[in-house]
């Protein structure tokens, strides 16, 4: 056996280093009174073929245990082993006999018995050594889209070619080789954007009894991809592949955008297992209680991490500069981000650390990032998240036009404050329309054809009784629950798909859509199908087939954001700059007399765009039953007409028309049905 070479300072970054002739390894554990390095000839193996021990007169700089081992590269497997005191009421929790991760592994190593509780070294996760920098980008450059033209498209990479619909390959099937087949329909809808569900190694095990974590919010590492979305399965084809991936979209004019999950693990409260972080270094990776046996859990999932601490600070840059300078990604969208803005005691901290870092390293600079700007332990940021250039999930926005295409009394003032772009929520801040992400559904929840299908939720199927799940969906089933042949119910469906649609597009801010919504997707009434690897959460491609008036309808309203001049001619405008350039008209069904009242299910306006090459009236009616709404002059320059460019109560083709191909309207009304929009549109 070949000696192991010694170092006297930890000059390499954390992680396994290839170096010439070698590859040297250094991992963070203050408590820890040994650290072993493990060598495997494979994920399966029964012990290590090496043990490397790392006594700590040699071996350990400060809290950094490190060691050179000459001979090894890249796709050697590994692990850690930590010896020290297990003494839960300090928050240690070491335990000399478990396989631990590396905390900046590159790639994971799953065993085909993978066990998610036993510690048997067969059966446990392992790190593998790679060498990010050996891949050749041809050329590859980030398309760098401003958020004023941006549109998301959030998709799940399983769930999106999983489906024997898809057409794409069985071998590719639920891959990122399977997304990269599908990248031709991505552009031709017209998205700018797609935001990936968790592509982070996490643990597919962490579910209920006999079901599957098929979403990923249950992450082991923060630099591998997860390797059951790869089409490759030697130990670094997840990393090439997915750098195939990104470097596809890109060439497509797509960027790639990341839900990361910086807030919890996979190793759950203080029952759950360990993997990595809690057998290095417990007490800081985690928020405890102040009974430093148990965790404190912002989350919902037993553990939430401590953020701010910084090494996990430290941690959480390197993750996300790994990701945009050697996997080219353009940007992320942080799962319940408020966690990152809780202190080590678990209160708010006004200006968070880590929340700065991110914003102002000089490698992310220019880089996308959107928080979910709220946690599950009730701290509720959104338009008070801290930072000059994060962009928030807008919650408001997907509430307010829920309750107004649903019915709800006292909704037009909301309605209207939300097309604008929040104001009412992000007006102090000076900032951007775009720092609002309007959406009306996402992963976590009801599909659009679901919220206007079902009027509760129907989570049998996760077998926790339903109790899982949001109760209140501001939901409406049009009438019956569930799939119907009532023609009557199906033509209000897609009229109300077409109204969320609508809205979503033409408010001030960056739109998001959910995978499939563009062309129905069901998940049968199932609002929290995190363990559904299954039909209820695989896109079924034949949907495209069946609902071609819904995708074609999508499709043109995403044209659409792309020739306004809203603000793509202003885009340094703050939002409180446009607002009072806006050239904006009120109305109700009489000109200039909007209603606001509580009992008002109707508004109009009439906008021009900045440059004055059109103008907009819109006349939204959530009412049941038709209203007439008096129309204003199309204007006064000989064969200028108003032009129907959308009515949602219309099939199609004639629900939306390309605006140089739109039928003239003439009058002085027009007469809007229940339950619809019409938008019309002047050029000049």
């Amino acid at each position: 056996m070949s000696r192991s070479s010694v170092g006297r300072g930890t000059s390499s970054p954390l992680g396994a280093t290839v170096q010439a002739g070698g590859v040297n390894f250094s991992v963070y554990s203050k408590n820890a009174t040994l650290v072993e390095l493990l060598l495997f000839d494979t994920e399966d193996a029964l012990k290590p073929e090496r043990v490397v021990s790392m006594p700590p007169q040699e071996h350990r700089t400060y809290h950094y245990w490190h060691v050179f081992v000459p001979g090894l590269v890249p796709g050697q497997v590994y692990a850690f082993r930590a010896v020290g005191p297990f003494d839960p009421e300090r928050g240690l929790r070491f335990d000399g006999g478990r396989v631990l991760l590396d905390p900046y592994g590159r790639a994971v190593a799953v065993p085909k018995a993978y066990d998610r509780r036993a510690s048997n070294t067969a059966v446990a996760m392992k790190s593998i050594v790679a060498d990010p920098g050996s891949y050749d980008w041809e050329g590859d450059l980030p398309p760098q889209r401003p958020f004023v033209e941006t549109v998301i498209y959030e998709l799940h990479v399983r769930g999106f070619t999983r489906h024997p619909s898809s057409a794409v390959k069985p071998e590719k099937a639920g891959t990122f080789a399977g997304l990269i087949e599908k990248i031709p329909y991505l552009a031709d809808l017209g998205i700018t954007a797609v935001e990936l569900m968790p592509t982070f190694q996490f643990d597919a095990a962490d579910a209920p009894a006999g079901r599957v974590n098929f979403w990923g919010y249950s992450p082991v590492s923060f630099f591998a991809p997860h390797r059951a979305y790869s089409s490759r399965q030697d130990a670094l084809g997840p990393m090439d592949e997915f750098r195939d991936m990104v470097k596809a979209l890109h060439r497509a004019g797509i960027e790639v955008i990341l839900d990361v999950v910086f807030n919890h693990t996979a190793e759950g409260n203080e029952l759950g297992p360990t993997f990595c972080f809690r057998g290095l270094g417990n007490e800081a990776y985690y928020l405890l209680q102040r009974d430093r046996s148990r965790y404190a859990d912002y989350t919902g999932t037993g553990n939430s991490l401590n953020a701010n601490h910084p090494i996990v600070r430290r941690m959480i840059v390197d993750s996300l500069r790994y990701w945009v300078t050697h996997m080219h990604v353009d940007g992320f969208r942080f799962d319940l981000a408020s966690v990152l803005a809780r202190d080590e005691n678990g209160s708010p901290l006004l200006n968070p650390p880590i929340i700065w870092d991110i914003e102002t390293d000089p490698v992310l600079a220019g880089t996308k990032v959107i928080a979910e700007a709220w946690d599950a332990g009730g701290l509720y940021q959104v338009g008070s998240f801290v930072g000059d250039s994060w962009q928030e999930w807008n919650g408001k926005f997907r509430d307010d036009v829920r309750r107004f295409l649903k019915g709800d009394r006292g909704t037009v003032s909301d309605l209207s404050a939300r097309l604008l772009g929040s104001p009412d929520i992000y007006g102090h801040e000076e900032r951007e329309p775009e720092q609002s992400i309007n959406f009306v559904t996402c992963h976590d929840g009801f599909t659009l054809n679901d919220l206007v299908s079902y009027s509760q939720k129907h989570n049998e199927e996760n077998g926790e009784h339903n109790r899982d799940g949001m109760n209140d969906n501001l939901s409406w089933n049009c009438g019956a629950e569930g799939p119907v042949e009532d023609p009557a119910i199906e033509a209000l469906r897609c009229r109300q798909i077409k109204n969320f649609l609508v809205l979503t597009m033409i408010a001030f801010g960056t739109p998001m859509l959910l995978m499939g919504d563009e062309m129905r997707r069901s998940q049968r009434g199932n609002n929290n199908a995190y363990c559904q690897d299954n039909e209820i959460s695989w896109l079924d491609w034949t949907l495209l087939q069946y609902h071609a008036d819904i995708h074609r309808f999508a499709k043109m309203l995403i044209t659409f954001r792309s020739r306004r001049d809203v603000a793509t001619e202003n885009v340094h405008l703050t939002l409180n700059q446009l607002l009072r350039q806006a050239q904006l008209e009120w109305h109700g069904t009489a000109l200039n007399r909007p209603d606001w009242s509580d009992d008002s299910h109707s508004i109009a306006f009439t906008v021009k765009s900045l440059r004055e090459r059109f103008t907009i009236h819109a006349m939204l009616n959530a009412y049941w039953g038709p209203l007439i709404f008096e129309l204003p002059p199309a204007g006064e320059q000989r064969n200028r007409n108003w032009r129907r460019w959308i009515d949602t109560s219309s099939r199609s083709p004639d629900d939306i028309c390309a605006w140089e191909e739109a039928p003239t309207v003439s009058g002085s009304s027009f007469v809007v049905e229940a339950r619809s929009l019409v938008l019309l549109v002047e050029l000049n």
